[in-house]
């Protein structure tokens, strides 16, 4: 009998991601969206369109613990991986309190439910290096004080709690994965990584002149989504529950992937990109870098995909959404950032 598994947030980035790598393993597939995505699946499920076949999505709200005890009952999953949460750091600043309740009660209403329903569920929670903040050391482990500098980094050091004092106090098999940033073809458009790419394509298409962006130094530890969820998956299968750095151990500012970006189309950055002071955050993250060292000695994970190849993929994916089909062939991404 196949194993089941439960993902929150399936129509996100990861989701789209962990609900592909789970089907190739075998699993029964269920998800929880929200009811207005079912309603519109053509732009909600996007990220879903080449196996929602062969997904069961469940509509509940992650500020119900009721509909939630349903779909749990209903599912009975072998695995449970909590992906949802309002992930957008900067608007975190802007609606405090929705960011605190959906994060922290959505994580408590999961945790509960499981344990009253199906005790020997495993439970994955999504961290987030956004946890660490203000940090005391470079590169972070998982021994690193968290200083979070965000509402949402905040939510998300309850979230770990809370996953931690479930694995101790009811002896759940909850894990929490430290993710650092990870990105792909499929991240939002709000996110700096996707605004940066799709801008690219947008000037070079001549359909846009100017990209407008804040703290260019700022530095972040980048990823690809489609290799950090196989390290979510593989925490699940160890015997013990534990928590794990996920991160390439490399980091690259802003301005190194607006520059490797505009190069890939063949344009220079600085002509296009202002400075705009408004879309700085109201308290800075500077330097995030994982150690992801545990995880490659436990779990035998380490990233593959390097930091060109990356913004490469999206340059290029973008690039095709507007009718570009030539970019690849005359992008030098390979080379290192100037």
């Amino acid at each position: 009998m196949s194993k089941r598994a439960l993902i929150t947030g399936i129509t996100g980035q990861d989701g789209s991601y962990l609900a592909e790598l789970l089907l190739s393993k075998g699993y029964e597939v269920h998800g929880i969206v929200r009811r207005v995505a079912l309603e519109d699946p053509e732009n909600r499920l996007k990220r879903l369109e080449t196996v929602r076949s062969k997904l069961h999505l469940h509509a509940a709200s992650l500020e119900s613990y009721a509909s939630l005890h349903q779909v749990v009952q209903k599912s009975r999953p072998d695995e449970c991986y909590h992906l949802a949460a309002q992930s957008f750091v900067s608007y975190s600043f802007d609606d405090e309190f929705s960011t605190l309740q959906t994060n922290i009660n959505g994580t408590h209403y999961v945790l509960a439910v499981l344990k009253n329903l199906v005790p020997e569920c495993r439970f994955y929670f999504a961290g987030s290096s956004e946890m660490f903040g203000k940090a005391d050391e470079v590169p972070q482990t998982e021994h690193t004080r968290f200083h979070p500098r965000s509402t949402y980094g905040i939510s998300k050091v309850a979230g770990f709690e809370l996953t931690r004092n479930y694995r101790e106090a009811y002896r759940m098999h909850a894990s929490s994965g430290i993710l650092f940033n990870h990105e792909s073809p499929r991240r939002g458009f709000e996110f700096v990584t996707r605004k940066i790419t799709s801008a690219a394509a947008r000037i070079v298409a001549g359909k846009s002149t100017e990209l407008r962006l804040g703290n260019l130094d700022a530095k972040r530890d980048w990823g690809h989504a489609r290799e950090y969820v196989e390290a979510m998956w593989r925490m699940l299968q160890q015997s013990s529950p534990d928590d794990f750095v996920v991160a390439t151990g490399e980091m690259h500012s802003v301005r190194e992937f607006a520059d490797l970006a505009f190069r890939i189309v063949g344009l220079d950055y600085q002509k296009y990109v202002a400075i705009d002071e408004e879309l700085y955050r109201p308290s800075e993250v500077n330097l995030l870098l994982g150690d992801a060292s545990k995880a490659q000695r436990i779990l035998g994970w380490k990233h593959q995909v390097g930091f060109a190849e990356l913004v490469r993929e999206m340059v290029v994916n973008d690039c095709r959404a507007l009718g570009l089909t030539g970019i690849a062939a005359s992008s030098d991404a390979e080379l290192p950032p100037r």
